[in-house]
């Protein structure tokens, strides 16, 4: 395989950067939610965005985004990236000051410390093709975001990058209830059987790990 060189370019309007493969022809923007490239964030964390980017371009590139059970959407594997990512997870204690506040979504909430996030066993990345993320429902309704990325030269978004410890992290309460309300197109298409189990490995995972936090 060509190494891959990157290129940061600044967006007007953003702080955040695309990311220019080459020769791999695909160009790839943070969302606007992602914080995984933030010197202080919640949850999983890029500690080297170059590392990261040139590791995982090609496994992006290589994913077959047309055969996903919501065409664009894809939930893609990729270990590639773990040196280059803390864990967004760490096991839960009963000390008080394992734990920080912080602000989450319009709440104060309680997020263990970053030192105590657990080493990282996989990565997986959220990732829409540019017309999937256009047409995502919480997209439409955000005319900056929408606009941010039209007016780019995006082909891919970045919608999350999952560090994991231990099992496959489930989709958290707050997001599962979010994606049932209408967040989510691929929601639509569960079935009450999927949506029981999904709650189930929630609430088993979220009750032994907690988030971490800077």
């Amino acid at each position: 395989m060509c190494p891959v060189n990157l290129k940061i370019h600044n967006v007007v309007g953003f702080t955040g950067p695309i990311f220019t493969p080459e020769p791999i022809m695909i160009r790839i923007l943070a969302a606007d939610i992602l914080s995984a490239f933030k010197a202080s964030t919640i949850g999983t964390k890029v500690t080297d965005s170059e590392g990261f980017l040139a590791a995982a371009t090609p496994v992006i590139q290589a994913f077959d985004f047309a055969a996903q059970r919501q065409p664009g959407q894809g939930y893609i594997p990729c270990n590639e990236v773990a040196p280059f990512v803390s864990a967004g997870v760490g096991k839960r204690t009963k000390d008080a000051g394992d734990y920080i506040l912080r602000e989450h979504r319009g709440n104060v909430e309680p997020f263990l410390r970053r030192e105590l996030a657990a080493p990282v066993e996989g990565v997986a990345l959220i990732v829409y093709t540019r017309d999937a993320y256009l047409a995502d429902p919480d997209v439409m309704k955000d005319q900056t975001e929408t606009d941010r990325v039209i007016g780019s030269e995006a082909t891919h978004i970045i919608v999350a990058v999952l560090g994991f410890a231990g099992p496959k992290a489930p989709l958290s309460p707050y997001r599962l209830a979010h994606n049932l309300a209408g967040g989510n197109k691929e929601a639509l298409q569960w079935s009450a059987d999927e949506i029981r189990a999904k709650a189930a490995e929630s609430k088993a995972y979220w009750d032994v790990w907690a988030t971490v936090a800077d």
